[in-house]
C-alpha cells in the first residue's frame, strides 16, 4: 500500500506534513543501566523513509554481532527497508554467524491462523532450523538457546497490548537472562504504526497477565517494541525474574532513525508487510486497536470484506442505519461510513475524521454496552473459560464484572476517566525509557 492509498483509507492525513527528526542509531546497554540520553539524528526529508533497526545495524557494518553465534526471533514482517527478510540479511552479513531461527504465533512466514499451534521447521532459503515458540512451548528452552551468544529480535508490533509479538519478546528475554551464562538480547526497533502519542484504553490488572497481555499497560501503549524492551528490562517487576537474574542480563536496542512520536505509519515512507493473516494492511493495524475488544463475545463482527479487516462493523439483523444511530456521534474523531456489501450485508466502516481527537479504544467500549441493548446481556452467561479470556484481553476484572451486572447501564464515562489517569501514570513511568521525541 502506498502513502496516498493509506491516507485515503484511514484519514490520518490530518496530522499534517512536518519536518521530522529522529533518534540516532545505537542505544541499549545492560539490563540494569539507567535511562540513556536521546541523541537526535539529522532531520529526515519528507520524501525519505524511516530507517529501521535492521538497516541501522547494517549501516554500522553489523559490528554488534561480529564473531557471535546468533539466533533470530522474527516473522513475516521482519524485513528491511527494501523488503528483504532480516533472516536473509543476517545470513549473508560478513562476520555474522546466524545459526538458528525462532518463530512466534502465526509462524515465521506469518500464514498460520491466530491461536493455531505451529511446529518446528527448516527455513527453505537459509537452510537453518526454525524453532517454534507457539507450539509445544512458548519460551525458548535451554536446549534451543544452547551454543548462542546473542538472540536478535525483529518484530513489527501494532501498538496494542494483546498482539502477542511483544509477549513473545518478553518470554525470550526472560529465557535468555535465566541461563547460567545469559544470552545477550538485541532488539531491532520498528515504528509503532499508531505513533507514540496515543496511550489509551483499559489498563491490565497484574493478576490477569498472560500471553495476550504480558505487560501492565493500557490497551494502546504508545511505545515501540524497543522501548517496551528497554522499560521491561530496566524496571523491577515487569519481567518474571528475580532481581539478581534481571541484573545479569544484557539488552541492546538498535534504534530507529528519522522516527518521531507524532508519526503514524502513513508518515514513515515504509511499505506495510502483513504482520499476521488478519493484519494484512496498515489500516487493519489501526482497526485492531479500535474494534478488537468490542467484538469479543458481543455479537459484533469486524472482518467482512477481507480488505477491511477490523474496520467494517456489523451486527446480526441490524442495518447500517441502526449502527449509525447507535454510534454515529459517540466517539469524537471517529467517522462512521454506511456501507452495503454485494451480498446485501450492511454495516459501517470505521474511518478516522480527526486523529488528534480520537480515543482508539472508545468505540469498543460503546460496542460492548450496545450489545446489552440489542440483546439480553451476552456477558452474563459466559463460561469460565470465555470469561477469563475476555478479561485477559480487556485487562480489567472489575470492568467485566460491572458490565455483566449493569449491562446497558454501565457508566462508560467513569471508566474512561479512570483509565485516563492510568494512562497518564503509565506515560510518566515509561518516559525515561523512550528513545524518541
Amino acid at each position: 500500500m502506498d502513502r496516498r492509498e493509506f491516507l485515503n483509507l484511514t484519514a490520518l492525513g490530518s496530522l499534517g506534513a512536518v519536518a521530522l527528526s529522529g533518534c540516532a542509531g545505537g542505544g541499549g546497554g545492560s539490563g540494569y543501566a539507567g535511562p540513556l540520553p536521546v541523541a537526535q539524528a539529522p532531520v529526515a526529508p519528507l520524501t525519505g523513509k524511516v530507517m529501521l533497526g535492521i538497516d541501522v545495524l547494517a549501516a554500522e557494518g553489523f559490528a554488534r554481532l561480529k564473531g557471535l553465534r546468533c539466533g533470530l526471533v522474527t516473522h513475516r514482517a521482519g524485513v528491511n527497508g527494501l523488503g528483504q527478510r532480516t533472516a536473509d540479511v543476517l545470513a549473508r552479513a560478513p562476520g555474522v554467524k546466524l545459526v538458528k531461527l525462532f518463530g512466534p504465533e502465526h509462524g515465521i512466514d506469518g500464514v498460520a491462523k491466530a491461536d493455531v499451534s505451529v511446529g518446528h521447521a527448516k527455513d527453505a532459503r537459509t537452510g537453518l532450523p526454525v524453532y517454534s515458540l507457539y507450539g509445544a512451548t512458548r519460551r525458548p528452552t535451554p536446549e534451543m538457546l544452547s551454543g548462542l551468544d546473542v538472540i536478535v529480535i525483529d518484530f513489527q508490533d501494532i501498538g496494542v497490548r494483546s498482539y502477542t509479538y511483544v509477549s513473545c519478546m518478553r518470554y525470550v528475554i526472560e529465557a535468555c537472562f535465566s541461563l547460567p551464562r545469559p544470552v545477550r538480547v538485541v532488539v531491532l526497533d520498528r515504528p509503532n504504526p499508531l505513533g507514540g502519542d496515543k496511550v489509551d484504553g483499559p489498563f491490565l490488572d497484574r493478576k490477569w497477565r498472560s500471553y495476550v497481555g504480558a505487560y501492565e499497560t493500557p490497551y494502546v501503549h504508545g511505545l515501540t517494541i524497543g522501548e517496551i524492551a528497554r522499560w521491561a528490562v530496566a524496571t523491577p517487576g515487569v519481567l518474571e525474574l528475580d532481581e539478581a537474574t534481571r541484573r545479569r542480563g544484557t539488552l541492546d536496542v538498535v534504534t530507529l532513525r528519522g522516527w518521531r512520536r507524532s508519526m503514524t505509519w502513513n508518515l514513515t515512507g515504509l511499505n506495510w508487510t502483513p504482520t499476521s493473516p488478519m493484519i494484512n494492511n496498515a489500516k487493519a493495524a489501526l482497526g485492531y486497536a479500535m474494534s478488537g475488544l468490542g467484538c469479543m463475545d458481543s455479537g459484533f463482527s469486524h472482518s467482512s470484506p477481507a480488505d477491511q479487516n477490523f474496520r467494517f462493523l456489523t451486527y446480526p439483523r441490524r442495518k447500517a442505519a441502526d449502527l449509525m444511530a447507535a454510534f454515529g456521534n459517540a466517539v469524537p474523531g471517529l467517522t462512521l461510513q454506511p456501507q452495503q456489501q454485494g451480498d446485501g450485508t450492511q454495516g459501517v466502516y470505521l474511518a478516522v475524521g480527526d486523529w488528534a481527537k480520537l480515543r482508539p479504544t472508545a468505540i469498543s467500549l460503546f460496542m460492548l454496552r450496545q450489545a446489552c441493548v440489542w440483546a439480553p446481556n451476552p456477558f452474563v452467561g459466559l463460561s469460565t473459560g470465555k470469561r477469563e479470556l475476555f478479561i485477559k484481553h480487556l485487562g480489567s476484572e472489575a470492568f467485566f464484572d460491572e458490565l455483566r451486572k449493569q449491562g446497558a447501564r454501565i457508566d462508560l464515562a467513569r471508566w474512561m476517566k479512570r483509565w485516563d489517569g492510568d494512562a497518564a501514570a503509565f506515560r510518566a513511568r515509561t518516559a525515561p525509557f523512550r528513545f524518541y521525541a
